[in-house]
């Protein structure tokens, strides 16, 4: 089972405890997640696919399809937590699906995918 060990709803010092590093504060978990979103769609440009992570942002990627309005054919939504630790390759998209993946203090990382071409598995870890 992958754990994550930082989280982005825990403060800078409840965080210390469980941080490999350093605590890591909301802001620099936003900033993580929307660069991983530019890289997403700089390695896998178009509009089939729309990649959320809320709060932090949402893409579209992948080409094939033209979406202009609405909801795209495939969508993929995931939290903070799970995005960086898919982004950096502490988690695998396997263990996202299946729901196998938890934080240090048990929070399970959920990835929630559907529609055609909502695998994304081949486009991670991007570091």
């Amino acid at each position: 089972m992958a754990v994550l060990t930082a989280d982005p709803a825990l403060s800078g010092e409840e965080a210390g405890a469980d941080c490999l590093l350093s605590p890591v504060t909301p802001s620099q978990w936003k900033t993580a997640v929307r660069w991983g979103l530019q890289e997403l769609a700089r390695l896998a440009p178009g509009r089939a696919v729309e990649v959320r992570v809320p709060p932090a942002g949402a893409v579209q990627i992948l080409g094939g399809t033209v979406h202009r309005r609405g909801t795209p054919p495939a969508v993929v939504e995931m939290s903070m937590e799970a995005f960086v630790a898919l982004a950096g390759g502490v988690v695998s998209w396997t263990d996202l699906s299946e729901g196998v993946a938890h934080t240090a203090t048990g929070k399970r990382l959920i990835l929630d995918a559907s529609g055609e071409r909502a695998d994304l598995s081949h486009l991670f870890p991007l570091i």
